[in-house]
């Protein structure tokens, strides 16, 4: 299968090595092209998006994911049990399976936010990275997409992480561009504000 070098993305250029890079991009570029040469895309995508979402929402199966006291069998066997209940596929379930046994569930947010990245990026589109405190709802999200049109983002894809340090509000980086409107950075700057003023 052929590997474009670049792709452009409405204003940008986005080069697929740069979202490729290290460990995650490694098993997200060889997750991506099994599914490409087995006509998988349509299936593995957005069953990497949803089990992206289920890593933010549980904190149980993050605890799974990052406990790196358990048996690497018990570990295996519990995530993918855990898989097949909420109804994932046999490729996404088989590609966990083996980042399991090579010791590397730890990465597996990672390795899901690079395979997104890849796929934007053959889409022609601009990765937004969204951190918030708590997950977006829907609405949140229809109005996220909203405002980043609106900055000239139209074709853009969202990445969503949650960091609860954060408190409140959001940040988001598209490129080199950072938007940061959580409660934490505002409270930050009051904070130097209050200390300069004193």
């Amino acid at each position: 299968m052929e590997k474009p070098t670049v792709v452009s993305g409405g204003t940008t250029t986005i080069p697929i090595a740069s979202v490729a890079n290290g460990l995650p991009g490694r098993y997200a570029t060889a997750l991506y092209e099994l599914a490409a040469d087995r006509w998988l895309l349509d299936e593995v995508l957005p069953q990497a998006i949803a089990l992206r979402r289920l890593i933010d929402r549980s904190a149980d199966f993050r605890a799974v994911l990052t406990d790196r006291t358990l048996d690497i069998r018990d570990g295996t066997r519990a995530v993918l049990t855990v898989l097949e209940a909420q109804g994932f596929g046999e490729t996404i379930r088989n590609f966990v399976g083996v980042i399991a046994r090579n010791r590397r569930l730890s990465r597996l947010a990672d390795i899901l936010d690079a395979l997104s990245a890849i796929a934007a990026a053959k889409r022609g589109e601009e990765v937004a990275e969204v951190v918030s405190a708590q997950p977006l709802t829907d609405l949140q999200r229809i109005q996220l997409q909203s405002r980043l049109a609106e900055a000239g983002y139209s074709r853009v894809n969202i990445q969503e992480r949650v960091d609860a340090a954060l408190l409140g509000g959001l940040v988001v980086r598209v490129g080199a561009r950072l938007y940061d409107t959580s409660l934490r950075s505002r409270l930050t700057r009051l904070h130097h504000a209050m200390k300069g003023a004193a």
